[in-house]
């Protein structure tokens, strides 16, 4: 199977992998509807679950609905003069998602399975990793302070444990969803300061919080994962 076939062939998910997609997507469109959202902050709530569980089992096609999803949260973050998310996501999650599709979809943990192999991370890009980070929160900080971004620092510690996640995630480390776990910690501070002047930005506090516990869930499934993966390579040396 091409590595593209594998991109579109959905994995099998188990009974509480799809519990967990339709309450999280239950969550978000009831959110969304009784606060009469727009379709495009609609169209966002729904996308999040989708791309949250198919990236908490490793396959290649949460990578491309995070790059739609990152489109459309930038609009909605412009719109509430949170700059540092819209350059957030469109200027870094959308762009290192599709660097990740690419590297997921060279990387299988078999060949023509639509899951990733799980790496692991050495202490010298570990390191590396950590000071590249440090240097883009204060490139970012600079910025964003330029443009008068609301929340300055919530807004660059969002920075930073984005950049943490999309790197993790690129680099295929199973500590990914805990950085976007972070993430999603200080995005639902931000939007509940949001909704204390516009209440139309309740639906996303919720579509964030869904997110959290889908992070978790992606932690404990790739953590199973890395070692489903080492045990069968194991099995598999003379």
């Amino acid at each position: 199977m091409s590595p593209l076939r594998s991109l579109f062939t959905l994995p099998s998910f188990t009974r509480g992998e799809k519990l967990l997609w339709a309450l999280s997507s239950a969550a978000v469109l009831a959110a969304a509807l009784f606060m009469r959202s727009d379709p495009l902050s609609l169209s966002a709530s729904l996308i999040g679950p989708a791309f949250l569980i198919l990236n908490a089992k490793g396959h290649p096609l949460g990578q491309l609905l995070t790059v739609v999803f990152s489109v459309l949260y930038g609009i909605l973050a412009f719109r509430q003069t949170y700059y540092g998310e819209m350059i957030t996501y469109l200027g870094m999650t959308a762009p290192m998602a599709v660097y990740a599709l690419a590297e997921w979809l060279r990387h299988p943990a078999e060949k023509g399975k639509p899951e990733v192999k799980v790496n692991r991370l050495r202490p010298r890009e570990i390191l590396f990793m950590c000071l590249l980070t440090a240097a883009v929160t204060a490139l970012f900080f600079f910025i964003l302070k330029a443009l008068g971004t609301a929340r300055l620092p919530l807004s660059t510690l969002s920075v930073t444990t984005s950049f943490l996640a999309v790197y993790l995630t690129a680099r295929r480390s199973a500590y990914f969803p805990l950085a976007y776990a972070a993430n999603d910690t200080v995005l639902i501070a931000l939007w509940i300061l949001a909704s204390v002047r516009d209440p139309a930005a309740l639906p996303t506090v919720l579509c964030f919080a869904v997110f959290l516990v889908n992070d978790l869930y992606g932690f404990f499934n790739w953590r199973r994962m890395k070692e489903r993966q080492g045990t069968k390579k194991e099995a598999e040396t003379p």
